[in-house]
């Protein structure tokens, strides 16, 4: 009988486990707690007006590029209609008074920087060599299977964000610039690897792309795959315990997911693989195989800032695509833009267009997103979706008028082109994520703290994985490939890179 694996969330990184074992004949059931799956895939509709809620855009989409391939290997490629981002400014920064736009391929992507600085070629040269040297020794990015980490052991890994660069780069004003999507991975200063800066960088320099339609259909898609390979997904399934006896986990329990007074009801599982954040791993497992000490130090983790976010619906025709992702800043500088107070909120944001349809000349609806901490909104912790009352009614206006202020100074008359909008804080990620305190990208990493801020994607209990952006990395390439990493526990990270590379 073929191994019966439950896997907890839908997610992409739970769904991508689901289709790498449904694949090699493992017997699959993905439960997630929500009525609509996905995770950070998620859309969803209002007035006929599609929205994402966390993956905007891709990167090394074109053929045979990095996730090109991943894409092919889980079976998704067939599924999604891409739309390349402008080559020429996949990524517009605007910082104190002018915009500096990020171009495709380390030979442009130099050439339009040195225009803009052109007493800095050389020490762009060096940049892009460290950022190279950082991406080129994971085996991810070559996917190629490698025997040791040895190589990874550079001083690039160990080194913030701000250290390497400014230490490249001698123009400050340049310095600010190369880090100004830092909103992508919620970097703050002197504590973000430059590693998760080179990876973000290389992966997006490569090519951008959006998904036409909506990142739901990468959902879709997988959770398709997994049906076709025999494996379940199904969704209004809360699971509130992992089941355990002296040595293993033995299965799970669940509730309708919409429902407390429902039976609980129980999967046998052979092995458990969580998709939540680890902090809600460790609610789940009562086990004396997890030390305290590991409870410990899982939730006193930093976590990374959470977020504001305004969805946009146009008026009909009259918002031109902008093939572009804008960054917008207020003072002088990306960094610290989640040190603030009332009076300085906000001090950036990102604002972007979802691609409805192949080559749009007009976009329907678009997102502005901020960052936010949930102090801001803890007074309305524990209260649900829709009934958080006026007064959270009222704040969330407040702040969307005043983002809406903000992007206005770059593209006057944008409030004359809405036919409406929507928002969302922090409290929204926790209850449709159920990631810590709200955060965009979960568990932050910091360079200061080294091990203390990794989570292993084994726990103590040894049929229990985990697997999510907090395994490895965040974004859609982190998440893959620490789903691969997941399921290499039970089929070797060997056979998982010789499948992709189509040798087996």
């Amino acid at each position: 009988m073929n191994k019966r694996v439950v896997i907890i969330g839908s997610g992409l990184g739970g769904l991508a486990c689901g289709v790498i074992l449904a694949k090699n004949g493992y017997q699959v059931t993905v439960l997630e707690q929500g009525s609509q799956i996905g995770g950070c895939l998620q859309c969803f509709t209002r007035g006929k007006a599609k929205f994402e809620t966390g993956m905007h855009i891709i990167g090394s989409a074109s053929e045979g590029q990095t996730l090109d391939r991943l894409l092919q290997y889980l079976e998704v490629k067939k599924d999604l209609t891409l739309s390349q981002l402008d080559p020429t400014g996949y990524d517009i920064v605007s910082l104190g008074g002018r915009h500096f736009r990020f171009a495709n391929g380390r030979e442009a992507f130099i050439r339009q920087m040195a225009d803009y600085f052109p007493h800095q070629r050389q020490a762009l040269e060096r940049y892009c060599d460290c950022v190279q040297e950082v991406a080129e020794i994971s085996s991810p990015r070559s996917l190629k299977y490698a025997d040791t980490v040895a190589d990874f052991k550079t001083d690039l890994m160990l080194r913030s964000v701000n250290e390497v660069v400014d230490e490249v780069i001698t123009d400050p004003l340049l310095a600010k610039v190369l880090v100004g999507n830092l909103p992508l991975y919620a970097a703050e200063r002197d504590k973000t690897p430059f590693s998760t800066h080179a990876f973000v960088m290389d992966f997006y320099n490569q090519s951008t792309y959006r998904v036409v339609g909506g990142s739901d259909q990468i959902a879709t898609s997988l959770a398709n795959t997994i049906r076709r390979y025999g494996g379940e997904v199904l969704s209004r399934r809360k699971v509130t315990r992992i089941i355990c006896d002296d040595s293993h986990a033995t299965g799970v329990e669940f509730t309708d997911g919409q429902s407390q007074t429902v039976p609980s009801d129980v999967i046998p599982a052979d092995v458990v693989i969580s998709d939540t954040h680890p902090v809600r791993t460790l609610e789940m497992l009562d086990s004396h195989l997890i030390r305290p000490a590991f409870r410990q130090r899982i939730n006193a983790m930093p976590q990374t800032t959470g977020i504001f976010s305004v969805y946009l619906h146009f008026k009909d025709k009259t918002v031109p695509y902008m093939n572009s992702n804008f960054f917008g800043y207020t003072g002088d500088t990306p960094w610290g833009c989640e040190n603030y107070d009332d009076q300085s909120w906000p001090k950036g944001y990102l604002y972007m267009h979802l691609c409805h349809q192949p080559k749009p000349a007009y976009a329907q609806t678009g997102v502005i997103l901020s960052y936010m901490q949930m102090k801001d909104v803890e007074q309305w912790r524990g209260t649900t979706i829709g009934r958080r009352g006026a007064d959270y009614e009222a704040f969330k206006q407040e702040r969307a008028e005043r983002l809406l202020d903000a992007v206005e100074k770059e593209f006057p008359g944008l409030r004359s082109q809405l036919q409406a909008y929507y928002t969302s804080t922090p409290l929204t990620y926790l209850d449709y994520t159920g990631t810590a305190e709200g955060s965009m990208y979960g568990v932050a990493k910091d360079v200061t703290m080294g091990a203390a801020c990794r989570v292993p994607h084994r726990t103590r209990v040894p049929n229990v994985l985990q697997t999510g952006q907090n395994i490895n990395s965040h974004g859609i390439l982190g998440v893959i490939v620490g789903a691969m990493v997941t399921c290499g526990e039970l089929l070797t990270s060997r056979t998982i890179y010789e499948e992709v590379s189509g040798k087996i």
